[in-house]
Order: C-alpha cells, then sequence, then structure tokens
C-alpha cells in the first residue's frame, strides 16, 4: 500500500498550464490556420489549371464550381471563427476571475514565447491575446509605471532575453546546479536585476521603439542612477536598435548607460534564416510549388531580422522582407561612450578559418558575435580586452556556464571601480 507521505507524481496533461486567454487565442489561431492552408490548396489547384490553358477569377484563385467551394470554405470557416470568438471573449472574465492572479507557469510562458518568436508580429497584427507585451519586470512583477518601482538600487542591471525566450529562462542549470547571471552579477556589484520581456517576433526595430520609451520611465526615477545592460542573442540587437533611437529623439537614459554585455549576438545575422530565406526563393521557382511557399512567409519579422542583424528602421522599411537580396543595412557602430564587451561561443575547440565561419555556437557564427566582417566599414570594433570565447560550447550554454559568469563580473567589477 503506498504510503500518503509520499510525494504525487506531477501532472503532465498540458492542458493545466493553460489560462482563460489562451483558448481564445488558440481558437483564433486555428481559424487562421484553416483559412491559410485553404489558400495555400486553391494556389496549388489553379497552378494545375494554368498548365492545361484553364483561366480562375484572379491569380491564385479557382473559378466556376471549385472557385464557389473554395470560397464557401473561406466564408464558414469564417463565420465560427467569429462565433467562436465571442463566445470565448464572454467566458474569458468569469474563468479569469477563477483563476485570480496566480502566475502563469514556466512550462506556459515558454510555450507562449516560442510562439512569438515564430510568429509574434501576426498576433499582434490580429489582437490576439496570446501576444506579449513588452515589460520591465523586478522580482517577478511588471513593473508599473502608475506608481514609483520599489526596491530598486541606484545601479540596475537590465537583462534582455533573445528569439522565442524569456525573462524566465535565464534561470538555467549546469551540471545540476542553478545559475543566473543576473542575480550573481547584481549580488556582486550591488544591483537590482531587471529583466525584459517582448514579443520577439516583431522587428527588432518596432521592440527598440517600445524599450527606448520604457527605459525613459525606468531611469526618469530620481533612485536609477546608472544602467548596465546583459543582452543574450536578438536581445544585443534590441538595445543597440533602442540606444540609437533614444539619441536619436535626445532621451535621457542613455545618459545614464554604462556598460552593455552581448552574449552571441548575431551582430550581422545568422546563416539559418539565410537558408529559410534561400527556401523561399526555390519554392518560388515553379508554377507548382509557389504557393507552398507562402508556408515560409509565416516566419516573423524578427526572425527575418535576423539574416543581416537589422536594428534600424530604414532597414526593413518599404521593403519586402522575404525577397532575396544582398545586405544594405544602414552602418551603426557601436555606441560612443559606452563599454562595450562580446562573448561568442564556439562548438570548436580552437579557432580556424573554417570553424568560425561555418560552426560558430551551432546558431550564431564566431565572427558575427565577435562583430567582425568581411567589409571593414561594416566591422565593429569592440577592444581587444573586451572579447572573451567560450569554447565547446552551444548558444544557449551561455546562458549557464559558470566560465562566462566569472568573465561578466571581471568586466563589470572592472568598469565598476
Amino acid at each position: 500500500m503506498l504510503r500518503q507521505t509520499m510525494t504525487k507524481t506531477p501532472s503532465k496533461n498540458p492542458l493545466q498550464h493553460l489560462r482563460a486567454s489562451d483558448l481564445r487565442g488558440i481558437a483564433q489561431l486555428a481559424s487562421a490556420a484553416t483559412s491559410s492552408v485553404a489558400r495555400i490548396a486553391e494556389g496549388v489547384h489553379q497552378s494545375v489549371w494554368d498548365t492545361l490553358g484553364v483561366a480562375g477569377r484572379a491569380p491564385g484563385q479557382t473559378g466556376g464550381i471549385t472557385g464557389f467551394v473554395y470560397q464557401a470554405v473561406q466564408g464558414v470557416t469564417q463565420l465560427l471563427g467569429q462565433g467562436a470568438d465571442a463566445l470565448l471573449a464572454t467566458l474569458q472574465a468569469r474563468l479569469d476571475a477563477k483563476q485570480g492572479s496566480e502566475p502563469a507557469s514556466p512550462q506556459r510562458e515558454a510555450a507562449l514565447a516560442v510562439l512569438n518568436g515564430v510568429m509574434g508580429d501576426r498576433l499582434l497584427a490580429s489582437k490576439n491575446p496570446l501576444a506579449t507585451p513588452m515589460t520591465l519586470r523586478h522580482q517577478g512583477v511588471a513593473l508599473n509605471w502608475a506608481a514609483p518601482p520599489a526596491g530598486l538600487q541606484p545601479k540596475v542591471l537590465l537583462m534582455v532575453h533573445g528569439l522565442c525566450m524569456n525573462d524566465l529562462q535565464w534561470s538555467a542549470q549546469h551540471q545540476g546546479q542553478a545559475v543566473n547571471h543576473g542575480e550573481l552579477l547584481a549580488s556582486a556589484l550591488g544591483c537590482s536585476p531587471v529583466y525584459l520581456r517582448y514579443n520577439s517576433g516583431l522587428h527588432v526595430s518596432q521592440n527598440g521603439h517600445d524599450l527606448s520609451r520604457q527605459l525613459e520611465q525606468l531611469t526618469a526615477h530620481g533612485s536609477v542612477e546608472e544602467l548596465s545592460v546583459l543582452a543574450h542573442s536578438m536581445g544585443g540587437l534590441l538595445i543597440r536598435s533602442a540606444l540609437h533611437i533614444a539619441r536619436q529623439q535626445g532621451l535621457r537614459w542613455p545618459d545614464k548607460l554604462r556598460n552593455i554585455v552581448f552574449l552571441g549576438t548575431p551582430h550581422h545575422g545568422a546563416p539559418l534564416e539565410r537558408a529559410g530565406n534561400w527556401l523561399d526563393t526555390l519554392l518560388g521557382s515553379t508554377p507548382y510549388t509557389a504557393p507552398l511557399a507562402q508556408l515560409g512567409k509565416l516566419r516573423s519579422a524578427g526572425v527575418t531580422d535576423l539574416r543581416y542583424g537589422l536594428v534600424l528602421d530604414q532597414d526593413w522599411q518599404g521593403r519586402d522582407r522575404f525577397e532575396r537580396a544582398h545586405d544594405q543595412r544602414q552602418l551603426l557602430p557601436l555606441p560612443e561612450g559606452v563599454a562595450c564587451y562580446a562573448v561568442a561561443a564556439t562548438l570548436a575547440g580552437k579557432r580556424s578559418a573554417l570553424a568560425d565561419r561555418l560552426i560558430g555556437d551551432g546558431l550564431v557564427p564566431l565572427r558575427s558575435a565577435l562583430g567582425q566582417h568581411d567589409e571593414a566599414q561594416r566591422c565593429l570594433h569592440f577592444a581587444k580586452d573586451a572579447q572573451w570565447i567560450a569554447y565547446r560550447s552551444g548558444h544557449l550554454e551561455l546562458l549557464s556556464r559558470p566560465e562566462v559568469t566569472q568573465q561578466l563580473l571581471h568586466w563589470l567589477t572592472h568598469t565598476n571601480t
């Protein structure tokens, strides 16, 4: 007979992590997915008819009885989607009241972070409740701008996560031991860690505008005197964007910024997104596969920004982000008056020309993370002693390696003395 004092096995039912708003958001996604699949199917259908000389109502649209069937599918999907959304919107208030203010589970937040990274721009455009709003968080709670932030030290360490991640994932594990660079640095340097949570599927510069405004609000309170930033992956592009925007607009928070540490930031892009762009081109090269190219175009603006490391509005506005083109970014050097440091990782045991270009940390090439570029004018000139490489390390391992913490302490302790 089992003892009643035994620990209960955690439930593996993923539904336990859902909140009321999630049901409504999932219903909206299901409706949109059905509509998109129907459009793609119709496009393939009409491509076949085109080869036989049978014209459709419009490019990618069938005519006659076939066209009527596809129109009916779209109409029914829209009606069902609107009905489900109205019903769930009515129930949401009651369900939210029952759930109260309990924090969401880490599993739910991780799933939402991935979803936002992959298609966060579409979630926001459709006003889907699954879209993540940008918040600055301290001690697990979003800062309330209606009142001055409480409990902040004069020195603040801002933690900025990367694509498809969230603030909770700064807490990592290394050989069974908990590691959180932000908490360890804050304790050693006497500062308050503040974590950013944002929709990483938006353009980097869109998030840059929002972050710049929020940092202006944060530092407007007299208690904040100094600001340092630790940014992982896409987060490094985001803080560069926010700083440039703030200086253009004459905001005050850049005057309090002392340090930026970049962890595995793809300053000059990542090859996986370039591979995705090649896939778009190949699928679009024949009339039969052209409709399927729409699948590749479901990926978010945040993902396509990583092709070359776009950080400014001018880098993407007025352009087709799926069109294969060469690097047309505006030149943006490292900010003046701020101590900038770069941590890069490589799966290799030592540097070589091949490893630097092709291996990197599995996601970001070593040269990109160090700001190096074949075109001299695009190079980011990190000081030699402001660069550090983690060997035999992957991209996500940068969040958990104790030696990374030690290097950060070495840099930031030196600049704060």
